[in-house]
């Protein structure tokens, strides 16, 4: 997208604020501190906060009295209150035998605690115009919450609730059993999952991501359990919290330590190997799904978010599938020849598992067609590159279009998050353009011959496709 769009208050804020260093005006009882990180004054129970004045974000980082890391970006003129907490383990310490855990401790965290059970925590939080639920991945859980920040000190009570008094009541407990038997049923006709599950078969079938809640794994949770995977996951010591809105850090930390105060202080949850891909699969596997068109998609290693040429290849990827309409696979598969509604690539640069993958889907008698074309695509991209004019396009666009990502206080939070799991410095938001601008045709053209080859791809083909012997 190419139009401009309405940025906010916070987000203009931030497009204008540009010092390298900045002090933040606070009560005389708390210490200036400068970005160096340089108390200018010294007094009891202060709170010492380092400010990064940046292109994109002002952010003032400090730890609470509790010992609770935040990042925060202080906007007086909006009145909400957007919240990210988030714990550097997940799915992957479910135990075995008991696959979908963490799942179900997350479903419950907003349905009841203390004294209140879910259709009374559920009336609360609209009382208080403020909203709370946790989520969980492979390797992080987190809870998100927005609230009025005149609602400040309610809405942290309930957190402060969910977090130390959650209920895990029968009927709630009872509701999501049924909902995952009725899951686990459809996921057998859901195209998408089954071709994420016969990838992972294939290239990386012992390693705790391939994990899967199965009717077992589910008939073995229980409450008990739900309560003391809360306990593992959701723990004050690393747990990192980023925050925008209308609250000052002296406003803010107290508030903070006070939602926490009943987690555990520590747990130990081992990380998982990185992931150790398979050879990739020379003939497409194939799942048959009754169905009148075939889901195709692909997949081959990648790099780390660390390595340098990882720009170099969010700049090729836009070029060659995932810039929509302006990619090369969209251009010749669908408005060329039209066999598909849409083709799309990515990199995805996890910790553990890094992956150069992309999908679309076609009628099953033209699946060998469809294949043939993106393999051709790839091996085109490999021995001609890309032009000057895409690489010029692709820059315009990928730094361009970031400033969308600040137009709210819940876009800015998520993001600060996003760069705090990766373990990103707080000066990320102002480099990521000049590391994309830095990329050269030379770069891309390298990094394509690497990694674009149609050898390094493993094809899945779920449907009844047609056409693969030629």
């Amino acid at each position: 997208m190419k139009s401009t769009m309405f940025l906010s208050g916070a987000a203009l804020a931030l497009m204008l604020s540009a010092c390298t260093t900045a002090i933040i005006d606070q009560p005389s009882a708390d210490p200036v501190v400068s970005e160096t990180g340089e108390a200018v004054s010294e007094a009891p129970d202060a709170l010492a906060v380092t400010v990064h004045d940046g292109e994109f974000a002002t952010i003032q980082q400090f730890v609470t009295p509790g010992g609770i890391s935040v990042w925060l970006v202080e906007e007086p003129s909006i009145p909400i209150l957007s919240l990210r907490m988030a714990w550097q383990a997940g799915r992957t310490n479910d135990p075995e035998g008991m696959e979908g855990l963490s799942n179900a401790m997350v479903y419950h965290m907003n349905e009841g605690a203390g004294d209140l059970d879910a259709q009374a925590f559920f009336k609360r939080m609209e009382e208080l115009n403020m909203s709370f639920s946790c989520g969980t991945s492979n390797e992080s859980t987190y809870c998100n919450s927005s609230m009025l920040t005149d609602n400040a000190a309610g809405s942290f009570e309930m957190i402060a609730l969910a977090f130390a008094e959650p209920r895990f009541d029968d009927g709630p407990f009872e509701r999501y059993q049924r909902e995952q038997e009725v899951s686990l049923q459809t996921r057998e006709t859901n195209a998408q999952y089954l071709a994420r599950r016969a990838r992972i078969d294939a290239l990386y079938p012992d390693h705790p991501y391939a994990r899967n809640t199965s009717a077992e794994s589910l008939a073995a949770i229980t409450q008990d359990a739900m309560r003391a995977q809360k306990d593992l996951l959701m723990v004050r010591e690393g747990m990192l919290v980023t925050a925008v809105g209308a609250i000052s850090p002296q406003e803010l930390a107290p508030l903070i330590d006070a939602a926490v105060a009943g987690l555990p202080e520590r747990s130990e949850t081992p990380e998982p190997d990185t992931v150790a891909l398979g050879e990739a699969v020379a003939d497409p596997l194939i799942v048959s799904l009754p169905q009148p068109q075939s889901l195709v998609t692909f997949a081959a290693p990648a790099m780390t978010r660390e390595d340098p040429d990882f720009y170099t290849a969010v700049v090729l990827n836009y070029t060659f599938g995932g810039g929509g309409f302006e990619s090369r696979l969209m251009q010749d598969l669908r408005v060329e020849k039209g066999l598909t509604y849409g083709v799309y690539t990515s990199v995805s640069a996890g910790d553990k598992l890094q992956l150069w993958t992309g999908g679309g889907q076609t009628k099953n008698e033209s699946a060998g067609e469809f294949i043939a074309g993106i393999k051709a695509n790839m091996t085109k991209m490999v021995e001609e590159g890309m032009t000057e004019q895409e690489l010029a396009d692709a820059k315009s666009y990928l730094t361009g279009s970031y400033p969308l990502g600040f137009d709210s206080n819940a876009k800015i939070a998520g993001n600060m998050m996003g760069v705090r799991l990766d373990g990103l410095p707080v000066d990320f938001f102002d480099k990521r353009n000049a590391m994309v601008e830095a990329v050269t045709l030379e770069d891309v053209n390298r990094v394509a011959q690497e990694f674009l080859s149609p050898d390094n791809f493993t094809f899945v083909i779920v449907g009844e496709p047609e056409g693969l012997d030629g």
